[in-house]
């Protein structure tokens, strides 16, 4: 049978079942019969896996970042720069720092204090498992200038409504009921009193339930138990993606007007898979795992390769990391790929560095990439160049733990005022040591990637990101 007509026919049951309360709805055994005659055409496939990747992305992410620092409703405050060690997402940023607060919204609502951070930049960054990014706070509207507390829940938090809260600042009601919430912030790290200014107040984060906050005694936390999480997107389509989906389905608010939301429900529906329900194997139509795998692999190597044409990042730009209702499926699943839970245009942009001759860039060759002082990033704030491996977007490894070139990972302009910075197994004579990049020489794939925080979006437009030429 096929998927759509399978799909109709349920949802007019259950429509029936609600109208005419005379009508018997169909037994467990019928409506397993009829899952198992679900077939996923090629194109349903296709568009299945398209359209899970940005949940499958957040699910492992926020798990992953969750289980990293001890659990839910916890707040790690990190004191120095990632390094290549960190594997928990692609394309992790080496400029600022993170306090990252994992927060479980299903048992409390849950408060958080924000500090008053003496930074030039600083950010605060909320995403659920569907992928879209909201800056509820951020230092370019002075939303850090007075310390605040702030307020958590969701449609399903129990025991809240949204209602004022005495003592609260700001409620924010999130899309999902697993939530991260990060405060990113630059930390002046050349500058060693204001450095530990600011490690000091990014500590001083902690979350606490609303129960507690309101001076109640609060029930002990009870850790739900998830599916299993993979360490790529790839593995969560090949072995368990129904499972997945179905506690995600179960935990992130979907909007009955949006087409979008409607698709994604109703391609898993015929499979077994819906909001409210419990996740059961034996209710769930065979998923062919190689086949999503397969399928997933190809979708990262599609925009692997298209986000490198500096053509096509600039067209999605404005649509990057966006909240919900300003951005589309196709950009949501770039990002996905690409690097998840990033800001949007106003508050960062990432230009990708290509080569000038056009070429991949591969950790068999040297390169270095050149700009006068009139060619240096339009950012208010400050700006990086981050190496990354291509295809999992991890940082190099290297005994210097050297990862970017910046304000804060350190570099060093010439006499007119540009920059050289050079990719290279070995350090060029007469390069100082804060613009070398150092890879080993292998054969690997490698992308540059610039960030610029506050930028000039009116300079940005006509500015040309530079290239990476290769040294011979």
């Amino acid at each position: 049978m096929n998927i759509r007509i399978t799909s109709i026919l349920l949802i007019l049951l259950a429509f029936l079942g609600c109208q005419d309360n005379s009508t018997p709805a169909p037994s467990a055994a019928a409506e397993t019969a009829a899952i198992n005659e679900a077939a996923l055409s090629d194109d349903a496939y296709g568009d299945l896996v398209r359209r899970s990747y940005q949940y499958v992305t957040m699910f492992n992410v926020n798990n992953k970042f969750a289980m990293s620092q001890g659990g839910w409703n916890t707040c790690h405050a990190s004191t120095s720069l990632k390094d290549h060690t960190m594997q928990d997402l692609p394309r992790p940023n080496n400029d600022t720092l993170y306090t990252g607060c994992m927060l479980d919204l299903t048992q409390d609502a849950m408060i958080i204090n924000v500090p008053a951070f003496d930074s030039a930049y600083a950010s605060l960054m909320v995403t659920a498992y569907d992928h879209f990014v909201n800056i509820p706070l951020t230092s370019r509207r002075g939303d850090f200038d007075e310390p605040k507390t702030m307020l958590f829940y969701t449609k399903r938090t129990k025991g809240y409504d949204g209602a004022p809260v005495d003592g609260v600042d700001i409620i924010f009601e999130a899309s999902g009921d697993f939530i991260s919430a990060v405060f990113r912030v630059m930390p002046h790290a050349t500058e060693p009193e204001r450095f530990q200014r600011i490690i000091a107040q990014k500590q001083s984060v902690r979350p606490v339930s609303m129960t507690k906050f309101l001076g109640g005694e609060e029930t002990p936390y009870v850790q739900p138990e998830f599916p299993q999480v993979s360490r790529t997107n790839a593995d969560t389509f090949g072995t368990n993606l129904l499972e997945v989906m179905q506690f995600v389905l179960n935990h992130t608010t979907f909007d009955a007007n949006d087409p979008n939301d409607q698709a994604l429900i109703a391609l898993y529906a015929p499979l077994g898979v819906a909001p409210g329900k419990t996740f059961e194997p034996a209710a769930t139509a065979a998923f062919d795992g190689a086949r999503g795998r397969a399928i997933a692999e190809n979708i990262q190597e599609e925009w692997l390769a298209k986000i490198m044409d500096p053509s096509i990042g600039r067209e999605i730009q404005p649509r990057v990391h966006q909240p919900k209702g300003k951005t589309d499926l196709e950009t949501v699943l770039a990002v996905s790929v690409f690097g998840p839970i990033g800001l949007p245009q106003e508050e960062a942009l990432y230009p990708s560095i290509t080569t000038s001759d056009g070429e991949p860039m591969n950790a068999l060759h040297d390169y270095v990439i050149r700009m006068t002082a009139d060619e240096l990033p339009p950012a208010g704030a400050f700006w990086s160049l981050t190496l990354y491996d291509r295809d999992n977007g991890f940082l190099i490894p290297n005994e210097r733990k050297k990862y970017s070139v910046g304000l804060n990972g350190g570099m060093k302009l010439d006499d007119n005022g540009g920059i050289s910075i050079y990719i290279a197994a070995e350090k060029p004579e007469g390069v100082p040591d804060e613009n070398w990049l150092p890879i080993q020489r292998e054969n690997l794939a490698l992308t540059p990637t610039m960030r610029l925080y506050e930028p000039d979006l009116e300079k940005y437009a006509v500015w040309v990101p530079p290239t990476a030429e290769r040294v011979n």
